[in-house]
């Protein structure tokens, strides 16, 4: 009998995610800067407290994440009751597409966003809907125009990755205002604590019931390989993310890890200060050499070369060089690299490199 074991419609459409490089044949001391990672790692406390949680792998991990829920509450000045905690964002990501999305539904991301929308939507079952950006900004207009009866979820990454920029509080407000009546807007703040001063769209959230933010412990926390996120948005919608949500979704180590990291507020204060000094400072060097960036409100810059053959040359002399960074041809920027914000010695090293490619 010839097999029919088939998956869901929309499994087979999803190109497996490429996570930045780790690794370059024949170098030892290599410099990754392709996963947008805090190049000083996660503060002490955080470490401590992992280590502290190494004699308690045998016990379950709390399932309601109250302690998390708790700590980020009172830093953030949210609701406890209305954070979920998931095993980094993209877990929210997917929980809110499941919950939410499905056949004969459309989820609406723009044309440079996070490709875990797409992803998650198709494994949803839902169809994704890509929308244009403006001169690699969000088009709030350009959203609102693609909305249909059939739209679900709307996803924002704001500030964007891969392109750093932002859209300002005013716009984000008309679009929630404006969305259809059975849409979420989704706010991704993966980037939000690098912007001194910005909330995230919590404001947001708790002025509307069609608002949800998501935020991670990966970026300015630098937990990244402790998988850890959260999300806060209105009750009705955290009261469903609940019920498809795993009990133990987040490990011990990892929620005692990410509690003491978020109470050490002192400590991404100076890696926010760092970021912005060397970011500021790398993109203005690049541009000098004839590599333009738009203004970055994350731990990343996206450098514009003239054509994909120059961008791609560039890589590969950056790969001579033991440094990795991120090519975005994936997300419909083929011109471009991608490049964290790293120590002062990684952006020095990046710059010079770079130099060195343009016959400086």
């Amino acid at each position: 009998m010839k097999q029919q074991i088939t998956p869901q419609p929309g499994i087979m459409d999803i190109a497996l995610y490429q996570g930045g490089a780790s690794h370059v044949a024949g170098h030892d001391n290599v410099l990754k800067l392709s996963s947008n990672e805090n190049p000083f790692g996660p503060s002490e406390a955080a470490i401590r407290a992992y280590e502290r949680m190494g004699r308690e792998m045998h016990r379950y991990p709390s399932g309601d994440h109250s302690a998390l829920r708790g700590a980020i509450a009172k830093v953030y000045g949210l609701d406890p009751e209305r954070i979920i905690c998931g095993a980094g964002s993209d877990e929210i990501i997917a929980f809110l597409c499941q919950a939410y999305a499905g056949p004969d539904t459309e989820v609406i991301h723009t044309e440079h966003g996070f490709a875990m929308y797409r992803i998650s939507a198709l494994a949803a079952g839902a169809t994704p809907v890509e929308v244009k950006e403006h001169e690699r900004v969000t088009d709030v207009d350009a959203i609102l125009a693609a909305c249909t009866d059939k739209t679900r979820l709307v996803f924002l990454a704001n500030p964007n990755n891969p392109t750093g920029t932002m859209i300002g509080s005013a716009d984000i407000a008309r679009l929630a205002e404006a969305l259809p009546p059975q849409a979420l807007l989704v706010l991704d703040g993966a980037y939000a604590e690098y912007v001194e001063g910005y909330d995230g769209g919590a404001a947001l959230v708790d002025a509307r019931q069609n608002v949800v933010m998501t935020r991670t412990f990966s970026k300015i926390y630098g937990l990244g390989g402790l998988r850890v996120g959260w999300g806060y948005g209105p009750a009705h919608v955290i009261d469903v993310l609940n019920r498809v949500r795993g009990p133990f979704n987040v490990s011990t180590a990892a929620l005692a890890a990410a509690e003491a990291a978020v109470r050490d507020v002192a400590y991404i204060d100076h890696c926010r200060a760092e970021n912005a000094r060397w970011r500021t400072w790398m993109a203005d060097a690049l541009a000098e050499m004839g590599v333009p960036s738009d203004v970055s409100l994350a731990n990343f810059i996206l450098a514009r070369f003239a054509s994909r053959e120059e961008a791609e040359a560039c890589d590969l002399y950056l790969q001579s060089q033991g440094l990795l960074v991120r090519r975005v041809a994936g997300y419909n920027l083929p011109a471009c690299l991608r490049i964290t914000v790293g120590d002062e010695s990684g952006c020095r090293r990046i710059v010079h490199a770079v130099r060195q490619f343009k016959g400086g």
